[in-house]
């Protein structure tokens, strides 16, 4: 069992930046690959990026390479999502999740945490 709480959000001007982190219980957090995914009002879950348990591998969507970044401290049972150069269409809640064989669907991680606003201004 995984429980995950995400925190960091907030309201930002386009340009900037923020770090959300995903706070972690339980014995085995170093062994999941932890996922961020993102959701705007009226549209469905969109997949963000994902980090493998050892962290040596990460993929993400289109929509946020080469600005958003994600790390993990298993010592520290944390996940980072670090968002650099946002634009007003990043604004969504944003959720991270667990999952012991997960890719880039939402329905291959396992636990979930209860979200944390972003909102970038234009």
């Amino acid at each position: 069992q995984v429980h995950l709480v995400e925190s960091g959000g907030g309201l930002v001007q386009a340009g900037g930046s923020l770090r959300l982190s995903c706070a972690a219980s339980g014995r085995t957090f170093s062994t999941y690959t932890m996922g961020w995914f993102r959701q705007a009002p009226g549209k469905e879950r969109e997949f963000v990026g994902r980090i493998s348990w050892i962290g040596g591998s990460k993929y993400y969507a289109d929509s946020v390479k080469g600005r958003f970044t994600i790390s993990r401290d298993n010592a520290n049972n944390s996940v980072y999502l670090q968002m650099n150069s946002l634009k007003p269409e990043d604004t969504a809640v944003y959720y991270c999740a667990a999952g012991t064989s997960a890719g880039a669907t939402a329905a291959s991680y396992d636990y979930w945490g209860q979200g944390t606003q972003v909102a970038v201004s234009s």
